[in-house]
């Protein structure tokens, strides 16, 4: 392995604040990812992104080669131009539309044959091509192709994805086009299993990368599994590497993960909560369609600084999402992405202060007050 752009600069037991240089600025960890699937945070403007404090931003490799294509975003100066967003972005390589999409495509050794949701057609992505179409894209961060193993499956199915995902990682290092600041992730894989997923670890580790993710995760199998899954591999990563794990999750999620030492994290969780009139909040999940808050002249959240809680009431809330107006989502949203950036500041501060799970306590005691019990699961 090459030098390390990652640098632990505390830890409280497992869970680590870090920094991770780029070619687009340095990321404090741990950290939330808002997702920008189409080179775009749903109902955000770049400017509005970056108020709610957002570091990082992930964008998809499969959504963006349909649609507007990866040469007419090399064109338009790459994502970081075309979006506005001088920041980091991370691109996810398409392994998880081979899972979602498997009704729509054609799995082979050498790669995947989607056809578009939109028309039809075909399109090939092999590892090969999803590292170029991220190169195009000007990722920061790009995502090694795998195959996001579902959930529930054999440990023989797992296997056999688990290895066609290490024969791809070998063949996606090998195209990455290497320049200063730019990082390539492998993928550990293995479904729910302890040995499988040390088989993964060990064969990444063999090919060499600037950063490591967990993958398939949070696809069903619960929050019990997945933190066992952690606790069983989290510890085989190297220590001098940061660490991801997709698609996650929940605030809840985002404690125990980081107590148990991941480094990095996105989900649609925040944004799709926002649009449908759920607000995560500190005194836990609130759902702004309820009745209850027709006539609330309070703060959405009173330890919250964003435009939704500092300049309207709940009244207005639930206002904008009775009568579907589009600011209801946009100031939702907002906020939402707010919290999570505020929660990944409130941990970093207390790993730094050796009060980590001092905080994590504190953060759930919240939750349970008077306004949680309205909160109800976000149905993703």
């Amino acid at each position: 392995m090459t030098g390390s752009p990652f640098s632990v600069t505390a830890m409280d037991g497992a869970a680590r604040a870090g920094v991770l240089q780029t070619a687009h600025g340095d990321i404090a960890t741990p950290v939330f990812m808002p997702v920008g699937t189409a080179a775009t945070v749903k109902g955000m403007t770049a400017d509005s992104v970056r108020a709610t404090g957002a570091q990082i931003i992930l964008a998809n490799t499969y959504h963006l080669m349909l649609r507007p294509g990866a040469d007419r975003v090399a064109a338009l100066g790459g994502l970081h131009r075309m979006m506005d967003w001088p920041g980091p972005i991370l691109t996810d390589s398409g392994g998880f539309q081979i899972m979602s999409l498997a009704g729509l495509r054609k799995l082979d050794a050498d790669g995947v044959t989607f056809r578009s949701h939109l028309d039809g057609s075909a399109h090939r992505l092999t590892p090969e091509r999803a590292m170029h179409i991220q190169y195009l894209l000007d990722a920061t961060i790009t995502m090694a192709l795998d195959e996001c193993t579902p959930f529930p499956a054999t440990e023989r199915e797992a296997e056999a994805s688990m290895l066609l995902s290490m024969r791809w990682a070998a063949r996606s290092r090998e195209a990455f086009v290497a320049r200063d600041g730019y990082h390539q992730f492998g993928i550990v894989q293995g479904g729910v299993y302890p040995d499988l997923r040390r088989r993964s670890t060990e064969a990444l580790l063999g090919i060499g990368f600037d950063g490591y993710a967990i993958g398939g995760l949070a696809v069903g199998e619960g929050q019990a599994v997945m933190f066992s899954v952690l606790d069983a591999s989290v510890g085989l990563l190297p220590a001098d590497r940061p660490r991801y794990l997709m698609g996650v999750g929940t605030p809840d999620d985002l404690l125990g993960a980081v107590a148990r030492g991941v480094d990095m994290f996105d989900c649609v969780i925040p944004t799709r909560a926002g649009r449908t009139g759920r607000a995560f909040t500190s005194q836990g999940v609130l759902n702004l369609r309820n009745a209850s808050h027709a006539t609330d002249d309070g703060a959405l959240d009173p330890a919250c600084d964003c435009p939704a809680c500092t300049r309207h009431a709940r009244g207005y809330l639930h206002h904008l999402f009775r009568t579907r107006e589009m600011l209801g989502p946009m100031l939702l949203t907002w906020h939402n992405l707010r919290y999570y950036r505020n929660l990944m500041a409130g941990l970093r501060q207390a790993i730094m202060l050796g009060r980590a799970a001092a905080y994590s306590a504190a953060v759930r005691a919240a939750w349970i007050s008077k306004d949680a019990a309205e909160g109800a699961s976000i149905d993703e």
